[in-house]
Formats: structure tokens, sequence, C-alpha cells
């Protein structure tokens, strides 16, 4: 009986230290991995967020996202909606904190440039009902049909009623919040949504058009810009 019992508490004994062993490592942390966080994902017509001081923040659309000379990922909006040095959150993921960075805002053409976290985001092409597969530099004309995707209205189109190689005008729904919201020809960006006039979604559209935006990029460091 002797030898049976003293089996038993070497038994109990190894239990009691393995019990401890374990508690001790998962206090430790060091017997889990972590996860690495999961990616945002992002893509012209994407709700964006600008922290603005007191818990406040600009609600603004993304234009597109995509690659420079050196693959960095960055994007485009509206430059109203931030100046440089704003941090970028996304709107439908607030909790993942920030993922980007305005690195330059334009007052003149109303753009901001945007360089974006590449291991918190996943940048795509299709967002709601609009795909961009591509940039058309040519500006959209009367009677072309233009789509945006606006994270305040969402998918609307209107006719195209003219450009001036700077800017176009249009009757393409948007109310605030839609600012930076890709324009859309087929599924080619044409330019991006800075402003209304009158009454939202009543009094026409207008944006600056894709090129003029183009051809200011090198001077702000950025060359060879593609979509996804």
């Amino acid at each position: 009986m002797g030898s049976r019992e003293e089996l038993m508490f070497k038994k109990l004994g190894t239990v009691i230290a393995a019990l401890f062993a374990l508690l001790a490592l998962t206090t430790l942390g060091v017997s889990t991995a972590t996860a690495a966080p999961a990616k945002v994902t992002l893509g012209g017509g994407s709700g964006i967020l600008f922290p603005t001081g007191g818990g406040g923040y600009n609600a603004c659309t993304l234009t597109t996202i995509g690659h420079d000379q050196n693959n960095a990922l960055v994007g485009l909006t509206a430059g109203h909606c931030g100046k440089a040095g704003t941090p970028v959150l996304s709107e439908s993921s607030k909790a993942a904190g920030q993922l980007g960075v305005i690195v330059f805002s334009n007052d003149v053409l109303d753009y901001a440039l945007i360089r974006f976290d590449a291991a918190l985001v996943n940048p795509v092409e299709r967002i709601g009902g609009v795909t961009i597969r591509g940039i058309r530099t040519q500006a959209p004309q009367f009677p072309e049909i233009g789509c945006k995707e606006g994270r305040t209205t969402g998918n609307t189109c209107g006719v195209t009623w003219f450009s001036d190689g700077f800017a176009h005008f249009s009757q393409i729904c948007v109310v605030e919040g839609d600012s930076g919201s890709p324009v859309v020809v087929g599924d080619r960006l044409v330019g991006m949504v800075n402003a209304y006039y009158f009454f939202g979604c009543i009094g026409p559209e207008t944006g600056t058009n894709i090129k003029p935006i183009l051809d200011d990029l090198p001077q702000r460091g950025v060359t060879n810009f593609q979509v996804i």
C-alpha cells in the first residue's frame, strides 16, 4: 500500500507542477501568440475621418488608393478635409485607430495626398457601386454620365454639363461628407467631388478633374501614381 500511495503522490505532484507552469507561462504571456490586427479595407468611396480636436471629426470620402514610385501606399481626397499632418481614420473601423496621415494639401486644386500604413490597410478597387480600374485624364464632357460613391449619399450618377479642363460640373447628387468622392466614367477615375451649388442633390456638383492633380503630384514627390 505504501508504494501505491507514494506513486499517487508523485503523480499528483507532477500534475500540480504542470498546472503552475502553465499558469506562469500564460500570465507572463510567453506561451501564447498574439495575432496581427486585421487590415482595414479602403478604396475609392470609403468614408474617412479627420480628427478636429475635442473628440470631433471631419467626415469625407476617399477618392482613390494606390502606390507611388516607391511602392508606398498613398491615397487622395478633397483638400478642405484636412491639412498636412492630420491623422486619417476609417469611418467604418474607427476603433482601428490611425491608418495614415495627410502629407500635403493643395488649397488651389482642393486635393490632399494621404500616406497610408500598408501594414494596416487592405486597398481595394471596388467600394459600393464604384470600381476604379484605371485613370482617364481626358476631362468628362456633355453628355457623359459620371458616377460617384460617397460616404453620405452612396452611389449616384448624373449627366456632365461641361468641364473647363480644371474642373467639371455635373448633376451627380452630393451633400456634405461626399467631398473627395471618386467621379468615374465607367470604371475610369476622371475626378473627385469638391462641392455643390445652391442645394445638395439639386444644384450642380463640381470637382477637380484628375489630370491637374496628376500634373501637380510630382511637385510633391509623387511620380507614377498607380491606382490599385
